[in-house]
Formats: structure tokens, C-alpha cells, sequence
């Protein structure tokens, strides 16, 4: 069911996507050679305890997931690109490290991610979190009332196109609200003028995510992460935003 929410609603959610925003900057400046992923879902889970919300992820067990989560942060590092389970792995210099974070606060959910390169970059993978940062952009200059999902969808693709970039389209956006997922799901690919037809007070999570040189994904050991086919890297950017009779609102905005 696709829920609109009412704009005291969408003030009542803004608290959430501004702890979300405050705990991701947090993480990619605690991001840092040396660091083990457990220290950083740790930080993760220590702010979540502070602020009095209730995590998303760590009871979360969908039908591709393994088991219950268990951790309250995804990190998702080189050829992985989503759903990466934390464990004992010490970044290195030049690592691509994708954080993807959603939390619930006073009972409305927020969730963002947010890619960063660990020491000294790898000019090929800055230039793919540009590109999936200009995926999103465009995804949200598109994101008013009386555009369509698909409006959404085709931004994306075309950016991602434009680079040369392969798109899967098994892992897209969605819904927010009192839930982490709901209606509608927002493909990274699509035609543009189909599906839903966006309206004011829809809270919806944009993420586009690209890999070097496939499209192809398959799912690691651990029964979470999901890593490119050929051993590419990838980039993983998110907000979640609320439509609006104007611009999109970006709920999970960073300082």
C-alpha cells in the first residue's frame, strides 16, 4: 500500500532523516584506514542508543536474507555494493566503502547511504560515486507531484547509460514511512511517463548503485552481501525525500 503522509507527518519524520544524515557523516569521518567494520557498526549502534531510536536492520530478514541481520549497519566494501554484513575486516588504503544506514525515531523511518574511499582514492572509483551521486541528483530534480515513478527510473538509467555503465534493476528504491520498505519500488532503470504518479506528502528512498563493468550480482558466503559478478567495485548513494507541491524535501541531508 502506498502511504501520503500529511505535511505535519513529514515534520514529524524530519527528526529521523536528520539522525541519519548526522550518523552517516559520523561514520565516513570515522571511515578510516586501519578501522574494522565491528568498530564502525559499533559507532553505529552507540549514537542509535544516545538518541533513544530503534534500528532497522538488526531483526530484518527478508526472504534473500540468510537470517536475521543482526548488525545495524551495512557495509559494503569493493565489489561488495549492498547489504554488506559487518565482520572482522580492518580497512586498507584505496578500499571503496559503501554505508548504508535506516533507523526508526519516534516511529518514523528514515535511510540514506553514502560511499567513501578509505586513503588514498583510485581515480576509477571517485569517478563512480560522482556518477551514482549524479544519478541521484537527477533522480531527485525529477521526484514532484504529477511525475511518474518511471520518471524516477529513467533519470537514473540514462545517467548511469551515459557513463556506460550496466544497471541492474533487481535492487532500487522504495517506499518509507512507519516501515523501512513499502510501495512503491523505484527500479535504477525505467521508462519515463510509467507507473505511479508521485503526489504530495509521498516519503520515498532514492539509491542508485552502479559497478565498473557489470551488471551481474551474486550474493556472498555470509547470506547478505551482495557482490558484483566479475569482482568490479561499487558505488552505493541514498536519500530519502518527500514529494512535495514544490521541490522534493531531502529528509536524510548531510552538513
Amino acid at each position: 500500500m502506498i502511504e501520503l503522509l500529511t505535511p505535519a507527518q513529514l515534520d514529524e519524520m524530519r527528526p529521523a532523516g536528520a539522525f541519519v544524515g548526522e550518523v552517516l557523516s559520523a561514520l565516513s569521518e570515522a571511515a578510516d584506514v586501519g578501522v574494522n567494520l565491528l568498530d564502525l557498526d559499533a559507532l553505529a549502534h552507540e549514537m542509535i542508543r544516545k538518541r533513544g531510536a530503534e534500528s532497522c536492520y538488526i531483526d530484518y530478514h527478508p526472504s534473500f536474507g540468510a537470517m536475521p541481520f543482526g548488525k545495524v549497519l551495512c557495509t559494503s566494501v569493493n565489489d561488495a555494493v549492498l547489504h554488506g554484513l559487518p565482520h572482522d575486516y580492518k580497512l586498507k588504503d584505496g578500499d571503496l566503502a559503501s554505508l548504508d544506514f535506516a533507523v526508526s525515531v519516534d516511529g518514523w523511518v528514515c535511510d540514506s547511504a553514502i560511499s567513501v574511499i578509505v586513503g588514498t582514492p583510485r581515480e576509477e572509483d571517485q569517478r563512480l560515486i560522482d556518477q551514482a551521486q549524479e544519478a541521484l541528483d537527477a533522480a531527485i530534480s525529477v521526484a514532484r507531484a504529477g511525475n511518474k515513478v518511471g520518471d524516477i527510473s529513467a533519470a537514473i538509467g540514462a545517467v548511469g547509460r551515459s557513463h556506460g555503465l550496466a544497471i541492474n534493476t533487481q535492487f532500487g528504491g522504495h517506499g518509507v514511512g512507519r516501515t523501512m520498505h513499502g510501495d512503491p519500488h523505484i527500479p535504477n532503470d525505467g521508462r519515463a511517463g510509467r507507473g505511479f504518479t508521485l503526489q504530495p506528502g509521498l516519503v520515498i528512498a532514492i539509491e542508485p548503485w552502479f559497478l565498473h563493468s557489470t551488471d551481474e550480482i551474486v550474493m556472498d558466503g555470509d547470506g547478505w552481501t551482495i557482490r558484483s559478478a566479475d569482482g568490479s567495485r561499487g558505488a552505493h548513494v541514498e536519500h530519502t525525500i518527500a514529494i512535495t507541491d514544490g521541490d522534493p524535501i531531502i529528509m536524510t541531508a548531510r552538513s
